[in-house]
C-alpha cells in the first residue's frame, strides 16, 4: 500500500498543519510505502518571491524532519526536482473538461480571499492529480478542503483509462484520517495562513508567548465562571495537555475565580513543552544543512525512479515514444 501526501511551502507551518497533516504522515510511514513531497510548484500560485519560496521550502523540510519523518522509511523530495510531474499534468489536461475545474470551490475561495486569478490557480487540481498519479499512489490522506480535488483526480484516471486502456493509471482512494479535533486559530476560525490567525510550531520563545497571549476571549470578569463551549484556549490546550490537566482547566473555567491571562499561561507552558523535543531536533538539523540537502537529493532520486516507470507507461499508452 503506497501513501502519498504533500505540504505546500506557502509560509511558516503552524499547529493546524502539525495535527492535520504532519503527525498523521509520520504515523503512516510505519504502515507501508510513504511518499511525501514539498509542493513548491503549487506554492508558486501565491508566492512570487524566489527567496521566500526557497526559504519556505527549506523550512518545510526542516519541520517535517524535526517532527519525525524518517528518510529511511519515507521517500521525501521537493516537487520541483521531479520535472516528470509537469509532463503528466499536461497529458491529464488534454482529457480534463473545463467544467470539472469550474466546479472546484477552492479556486473561487482563493480568489475571494484576494489571491490573483491565474491559469496555475485554476488548473491546480490537475497538477495535484499528476502528483498523485505519477507514483501509482494507492491512498491519499485528505481533509475536507481537498476531498473535491481527489475526486477530480479519480475522474481523470477514469478518462485516461477509457481513452488509452485500462491500467494506464492507478485509481487512488481517499484516506480519511481519524477524526482530528478542529484546530482553532487565535480568533476562533479554523487555523489558517489565509486568516492570519496561526500559532506557529517553531520560533523564538518571546514572540510565540506573545502570540498565545493574543488569543481572543470574551469579557468575563476574573471572578465569573467562563463559558467552555467554543473556548479557544480550552480547544488548543486539549491538543497539548495531559487528560487530567485538561479536565482541571475545564473545572476551573466552570468554577470562576481565575482570569483568562492565567489560562493562557497554562496553555503556553503545555504548548512550549509539547514541541520541545521537536524544537531540539530542528536546531540539530539547522546546524547540519548538508544532511537536509542529502535527504532531499536522495529522495528526489528515488522519486524520479518511480516517476519514470509510470510516465514511460503513460507515454507509450498515449502514443508518445
Amino acid at each position: 500500500m503506497r501513501t502519498l501526501t504533500g505540504l505546500q511551502p506557502s509560509g511558516t507551518l503552524h499547529v493546524g498543519n502539525y495535527f492535520g497533516a504532519m503527525r498523521p504522515a509520520v504515523q503512516l510511514q510505519e504502515e507501508g510505502e510513504a511518499f511525501y513531497f514539498i509542493a513548491d510548484y503549487h506554492a508558486m500560485t501565491t508566492t512570487h518571491d524566489s527567496d521566500e519560496l526557497r526559504e519556505n521550502a527549506r523550512g518545510v523540510a526542516l519541520d517535517f524532519l524535526a517532527c519525525g519523518l524518517d528518510p529511511e522509511k519515507a521517500v521525501f523530495w521537493k516537487q520541483s526536482d521531479i520535472p516528470e510531474v509537469c509532463e503528466l499534468a499536461w497529458i491529464l489536461s488534454t482529457v480534463c473538461p473545463m467544467g470539472l475545474l469550474q466546479r472546484c470551490h477552492s479556486y473561487k475561495d482563493k480568489v475571494s480571499q484576494g489571491i490573483a486569478p491565474s491559469h496555475a490557480l485554476f488548473a491546480y487540481p490537475v497538477l495535484m492529480a499528476a502528483d498523485i498519479l505519477l507514483f501509482d499512489s494507492n491512498q491519499v490522506p485528505v481533509g475536507e478542503d481537498q476531498k473535491q480535488h481527489l475526486e477530480v483526480t479519480r475522474d481523470l484516471v477514469i478518462k485516461i483509462n477509457e481513452s488509452y486502456g485500462e491500467g494506464t493509471l492507478v485509481l487512488p482512494e481517499a484516506l480519511i484520517p481519524e477524526a482530528v479535533a478542529r484546530v482553532p486559530g487565535l480568533d476562533g476560525q479554523k487555523m489558517s495562513k489565509s486568516y492570519n490567525n496561526t500559532l506557529p510550531m517553531f520560533g523564538e520563545e518571546k514572540p510565540l508567548r506573545k502570540t498565545v497571549m493574543r488569543i481572543v476571549t470574551d469579557s468575563a470578569a476574573v471572578e465569573d465562571p467562563k463559558p467552555t463551549e467554543g473556548a479557544i484556549i480550552l480547544e488548543l490546550y486539549k491538543l497539548f495537555a495531559m487528560e487530567g490537566d485538561y479536565d482541571q482547566m475545564v473545572a476551573d473555567y466552570q468554577a470562576g475565580g481565575i482570569g483568562y491571562g492565567d489560562f493562557k499561561k497554562r496553555l503556553w507552558e503545555a504548548y512550549w513543552e509539547f514541541f520541545a523535543p521537536m524544537r531540539q531536533r530542528r536546531e540539530e538539523l539547522l546546524a547540519d544543512p548538508g544532511y537536509v540537502d542529502q535527504v532531499l537529493a536522495n529522495g528526489a532520486a528515488r522519486a524520479r525512479e518511480e516517476a519514470n516507470k509510470v510516465l514511460t507507461r503513460v507515454r507509450k499508452a498515449v502514443g508518445i515514444r
